[in-house]
């Protein structure tokens, strides 16, 4: 059979290729590969070397900030006493505030209180100045009747009478008179330092009354706008926590002088009601104070009644005192200010240790404030974060920080 010219011709045709899955290009040996993170031990030890190096941050903080205000301490008690006096009369000024202008109101409650304080002290001197002749010649006998019995304990009656301890006295005296005069210098000096103080504090006072608020408000406008909140409330926190061991002082120093005096008054000792102001008084400087009380209050009963009664008021006073150091300050201090009792303890140890009687003073007040301040910004944290955090469908929806906290 002929073919036809115009048949068509079709050309050969190659097999189609199966789709191929691309592969990953191999590694260039000479490209940089990134570096893997090199870790050194076990977790825990990664973990408690850098709480380490946390705890050594804040030892250096509290170290800076103790060795700043050694070089400044007087400005430094002159602001926390006057911190105090605020405390106290801000209270008052608002009372006062009611029926007359902010500032006379708080100027009359300064004034108040100086009356007060001093009403005080002038009571106390001039108890006993009126009864000074009679407290001088009772004062003798009862030194008389205490050297009669010294002399018969038999391990002192070796060391001579009354009269060869006077002479043996007046030459140590005679013998040391250098250096007592160079230590009264040092007190003369040391009590200038303490008025100047009070004079700064009652300055600072005055303007922490008529003015606190607008200081305050410059000062936090010194820091961001959207922290202002923050810092208003962490401020908050910690002026009430400064404010409530105040108050709690306040109690004590109170309830001390009640028991001091309902104890003088039934044991017969004259100038009772003046010696519980004492104590009183005595009440809000720590350490120094409940000793000279004591001191005080055995010297009267000694003057007035003899050694025997002097040495029943010594235990006594002695028992007040250990009530208010271990039962009521911590208990109504401590309250106060949300601290516990060892905590307390522990402070009070710690700020003697290392600053001494102011140290031992403003201990408490500086943890609470910054225990308080802590908690206050650390529950807002929580408070924050707790929208964000996921519930468990299961559960109730908690309120708060607690909720932030269980979520966690």
């Amino acid at each position: 059979m002929a073919m036809t010219a115009d048949a068509p011709t079709v050309a050969p045709t190659t097999a189609a290729e199966s789709p191929t899955t691309p592969q990953p290009a191999a590694p260039d040996p000479g490209a940089t590969q990134p570096s893997q993170r090199t870790t050194f031990g076990a977790p825990w030890i990664r973990s408690t070397g850098d709480l380490a190096w946390r705890l050594v941050g804040i030892v250096v903080a509290v170290a800076v900030v103790f060795y700043v205000v050694g070089l400044v301490q007087l400005v430094f008690v002159a602001l926390f006493l006057a911190l105090v006096f605020t405390t106290v009369l801000l209270p008052l000024g608002d009372l006062y505030d009611r029926v007359m202008p902010r500032g006379l109101a708080m100027a009359a409650s300064l004034l108040t209180a100086v009356l007060a304080v001093g009403g005080l002290v002038t009571y106390v001197v001039s108890s006993v100045v009126s009864r000074w002749d009679e407290l001088a010649t009772q004062f003798g006998t009862g030194l008389t009747d205490l050297a009669g019995l010294l002399t018969g304990i038999p391990v002192l009656a070796g060391l001579g009478g009354p009269d060869e301890w006077l002479a043996d006295g007046g030459a140590w005296l005679q013998d040391n008179g250098g250096a007592f005069a160079g230590t009264a210098a040092e007190s003369a000096g040391s009590i200038a330092e303490g008025a100047t103080a009070v004079v700064l504090a009652i300055f600072c006072t005055v303007f922490f009354l008529t003015q606190g608020g607008r200081m305050w408000q410059w000062a936090l406008s010194l820091v961001p706008a959207d922290r202002h909140d923050r810092w208003q409330t962490a401020a908050t926190a910690g002026w009430t926590a400064f404010s409530g061991f105040t108050r709690g002082m306040f109690f004590v120093a109170l309830a001390d002088g009640a028991m001091a005096g309902i104890f003088l008054t039934v044991v017969g000792v004259p100038l009772a009601l003046p010696l519980s102001v004492v104590v009183f008084l005595g009440a809000f400087v720590p350490m120094i104070g409940p000793v000279a009380a004591i001191v005080v209050s055995v010297l009267v009963a000694l003057a007035a009644k003899g050694p025997v009664l002097a040495l029943v008021v010594l235990i006594g006073m002695v028992v007040v005192a250990q009530i208010d150091a271990n039962v009521l300050q911590p208990l109504i201090t401590g309250k106060q200010v949300s601290l516990h009792p060892v905590v307390m303890a522990l402070v009070v140890a710690g700020g003697s240790v290392l600053g001494g009687l102011l140290g031992a003073v403003v201990a408490v007040p500086l943890t609470a404030v910054t225990w308080a301040v802590f908690s206050t910004l650390r529950r807002t944290a929580l408070d924050a974060a707790a929208p964000d955090t996921p519930q468990d469908p299961t559960r109730p929806p908690a309120q708060g920080a607690a909720a932030a906290h269980e979520a966690n």
